[in-house]
């Protein structure tokens, strides 16, 4: 899905503003496989507080402009993410029998549930599936249906073309996710992304995101737990919180559950409620259920996470790899490992027209 689409090519530079840094991407399509051509990332120095991209326009372009010049990327054609926080989405039923009263009805449903002026709203609709079932017989249609502040939407294209991009699209973070992380996996899977200051949960069913929530807690929360904890500076516990060794000075038992709990306890709540609102449903007679669990974001290399997270949940949960279904050179494997949690949305934008 997108807000807005150009012709294909070979070669897109895939790009996420996130709260903590930029990241970008570049991927080649051969033969419907993506290649990494480049990436960077561009981290601020201080992520205490959440940045606003309806502002500063213009020197978030420029520092654009220079990871690319440093990257040394190929192609101007990009991709971006707006955030989920931003995004409404929803998966709606409607009655039609054609293009003309399916349009109708997803217009009106959009009035109902968005709570703004449409005339503000740039919408775009996917249809999933029909069924014959409804009042009549009359064909009933199931609608993702999502919508962005056009406003945001021309803060973004401001951003990407002031830094020389050509935005082929721009979509939501969900989508960019279920493109690196679940591919073309069926089964149901929640994905559980931990940025800086906000926390996102998508249940994705058959590859489309049929749940979405988002709170505002995050990687900066449990730094910040940890630092007035110990009584140590900002950056040391940032530092700390990816150090199994450091995490263990709090559990000196060597059992972090304990204390993941603690730092974690906003998620872990959230997570308890998507679940419950999830598999509170049922579809054909039959429950839904989530399969597995992938974190992702700055904060997923929290040691022992996915062991806490399939433990907690009765799920097996993984840390999401966005380079999985990406061919690049083996001697990048370490450091694209430890990168890889943070580039999850970009190397999903990347990869839009090439699978």
């Amino acid at each position: 899905m997108g807000f807005f689409s150009k012709k294909p090519a070979n070669s897109y530079v895939g790009v996420d503003l996130g709260m903590s840094g930029i990241k970008l991407v570049e991927l080649l399509n051969e033969k419907g496989r993506a290649r990494l051509v480049t990436y960077a990332v561009a981290d601020y120095p201080s992520v205490k507080n959440e940045r606003n991209y309806m502002e500063g326009a213009a020197e978030t372009s420029a520092l654009i402009k220079k990871m690319l010049g440093k990257a040394k990327t190929t192609t101007r054609r990009c991709i971006a993410a707006l955030p989920i926080s931003s995004v409404f989405s929803s998966i709606i039923t409607v009655p039609a029998t054609n293009d003309k009263e399916l349009k109708e009805a997803i217009s009106w449903q959009a009035k109902k549930l968005i709570p703004m002026p449409l005339e503000e709203i740039s919408l775009d609709s996917k249809t999933l599936d029909s069924e014959a079932n409804g009042d009549a017989g009359k064909k009933v249609m199931r609608v993702l249906l999502t919508g962005a502040p056009k406003e945001l939407v021309k803060n973004y294209v401001e951003i990407v073309t002031g830094a020389g991009l050509d935005p082929l699209a721009l979509e939501t973070e969900a989508f960019a996710q279920i493109r690196s992380l679940v591919g073309r996996d069926r089964s149901t899977v929640m994905t559980i992304d931990i940025g800086a200051f906000r926390t996102n949960l998508t249940v994705v069913e058959k590859g489309i995101p049929y749940l979405s929530r988002s709170i505002a807690t995050g990687g900066v929360s449990i730094t910040n737990s940890i630092a007035s904890t110990l009584g140590i500076p900002f950056d040391q516990a940032e530092t700390m919180k990816r150090d199994i060794k450091s995490m263990q000075a709090f559990a000196p038992t060597g059992d972090l559950t304990p204390i993941l709990e603690t730092l974690l306890k906003p998620i872990v709540d959230e997570v308890k409620y998507s679940f419950n609102l999830y598999q509170g449903q049922s579809e054909a007679g039959k429950q839904k259920r989530v399969d597995k669990i992938i974190v992702t974001g700055g904060s997923s290399l929290l040691p022992r996470l996915p062991e806490f997270l399939t433990q907690l949940m009765n799920v097996n949960a993984y840390r999401g790899d966005p380079w999985a279904r990406v061919v690049y050179p083996e001697d990048l494997r370490p450091i694209l490992e430890e990168i890889g949690s943070r580039f999850a949305v970009a190397v999903g934008c990347a990869m839009r027209d090439i699978e």
